[in-house]
């Protein structure tokens, strides 16, 4: 009988080593090697004619090879729609609308007359029929195949030369030639190499659904990252029903782009105007609440902060936040205290984003701290005021990107002052609808307040 072989792969970035390392040589992660046994992969014979050297301006690249899916916001992420013969991967949290949002994208594609297979390996074809029932109309070019084996996958793929191919999910899949479970690192690693092959191979575009840890991340190697074209994730909180599309890794476009949908009975809907939407319950002023100009990839958003200072009644005060980073909301403290004078040792300090949308830009340093002070001295901010700008430890208000769509976004919702930066009033065109306030420290910021 011979002897099982196993080998130790790194669940971060894929490393190979014969045994357990306390630390990844490859990317310095800590306990994060896990055993799999290892079987010999059957030999495949390999064709020396099949590869074609070409010279490069001989190949032929249109952008109308782009496939457009209907979905506006879903395609903008993308820059201009899923390229042929491209893999992308597409992960989020469990329940945020992964697969609705990938059979939206199926449905219109065949009421466009494009085939699309739908490969599931989580649910039935019973199922899959239910959601789309749900969804609305789809056309006749939608084929449904339930399967976790990938030989079977890529053997009827082969069969019906879809236009896209979509695999719900990759954690799913599984290879015969490997004995480890499936949704290991090299059950994975080995179903999404096959998949890419195949994919640039017969120009076909595949969008694999990936499920994401308790850290964010997607499961799997981190190398199956590396591997595929596109990486977007899908964003958002479960309370809530704005979801965000970003894309962090795209070879055919920018990655500063996002998409915002709201999550519906019916699915997904775009959401064209989110800034209106989000202020859409604001009609009086209080105090602890200022708006902020938020950039969400090139797009701005104006998104409500609102903060509580109120006395503590416990040895140690309470600092939460919710949408906002804590040792950002920690840093404008200690500034307060140090530069303005302000005290709270004795303040229990609560900072909110409305909306459910994370803040993840010093931007919002300036509104979170007026919102702060506005709530410890109990002054409402003008309901049509709106402020933004980088707080350094010093107490200057520093420069933002992007000033100019700020601007110009406040003034769209009909605000009538704007706060910003002094060094950003040289960039700024003069308006007669709003007024434009430059501040150069936290000095003058207490002034206005």
């Amino acid at each position: 009988m011979s002897k099982i072989k196993t080998q130790f792969f790194c669940n971060e970035c894929g490393y190979e080593s014969g045994k357990w390392l306390g630390r990844c040589p490859g990317c310095s992660a800590w306990n994060s090697l896990s055993e799999e046994v290892i079987a010999k992969n059957s030999k495949r014979e390999r064709n020396a004619n099949s590869a074609k050297v070409v010279n490069i301006i001989d190949v032929s690249a249109h952008e109308d090879a782009r496939i457009m899916c209907g979905l506006a916001e879903f395609d903008k992420v993308l820059g201009g729609g899923i390229v042929g013969g491209s893999l992308s991967l597409l992960g989020g949290d469990p329940g945020i609308g992964k697969s609705t949002l990938a059979m939206q994208i199926a449905m219109r594609l065949s009421l466009r007359d494009v085939t699309v297979l739908y490969v599931s390996g989580e649910e039935s074809a019973q199922q899959i029929k239910l959601r789309a029932k749900r969804l609305g109309d789809c056309g006749k070019k939608l084929l449904l195949f339930t399967a976790t084996d990938i030989d079977e996958i890529l053997l009827v793929a082969e069969q019906h030369q879809p236009q896209l191919l979509i695999i719900d999910s990759i954690q799913t899949m599984f290879d015969q030639n490997i004995s480890s479970a499936p949704g290991s690192v090299s059950q994975v690693r080995e179903c999404a190499g096959r998949m890419l092959r195949f994919a640039k191979e017969r120009n076909i575009a595949v969008v694999i659904i990936g499920h994401i840890t308790k850290d964010g991340q997607i499961a799997g190697p981190k190398i199956l990252e590396h591997m595929v074209d596109v990486v977007l994730y899908f964003e958002g909180e479960q309370n809530n029903n704005f979801r965000i599309l970003r894309a962090k890794k795209n070879r055919f476009g920018g990655i500063n782009e996002c998409g915002i949908f709201s999550m519906r009975t019916e699915g997904l809907v775009e959401v064209l105007n989110p800034s209106a939407i989000l202020l859409n319950d604001r009609s009086v002023a209080h105090p602890g609440a200022v708006i902020t100009p938020f950039m969400q990839g090139n797009r701005p958003l104006l998104l409500e902060v609102q903060a509580l200072a109120c006395q503590s009644y416990y040895g140690m005060p309470r600092r939460l936040v919710s949408g906002y980073d804590y040792n950002r909301l920690i840093m404008l403290l200690a500034v307060l205290e140090r530069r303005a004078g302000l005290l709270f040792g004795q303040q229990d300090v609560f900072l909110n984003v409305i909306g459910g949308i994370k803040i993840d830009e010093t931007a919002a340093d300036l509104a979170a701290a007026i919102a702060i002070v506005s709530s410890l001295r109990n002054t409402a901010v003008g309901n049509d005021v709106c402020a933004f700008g980088e707080i350094s430890l010093t107490g200057e208000i520093r420069s933002v990107m992007n000033v100019e769509e700020r601007v110009k976004e406040a003034e769209a919702l009909g605000f009538k002052t704007i706060i910003l930066p002094k060094s950003c009033l040289s960039v700024v065109k003069k308006s007669s609808k709003i007024k434009i306030v430059g501040v150069d420290d936290i000095h003058a910021v207490m002034d206005l307040i």
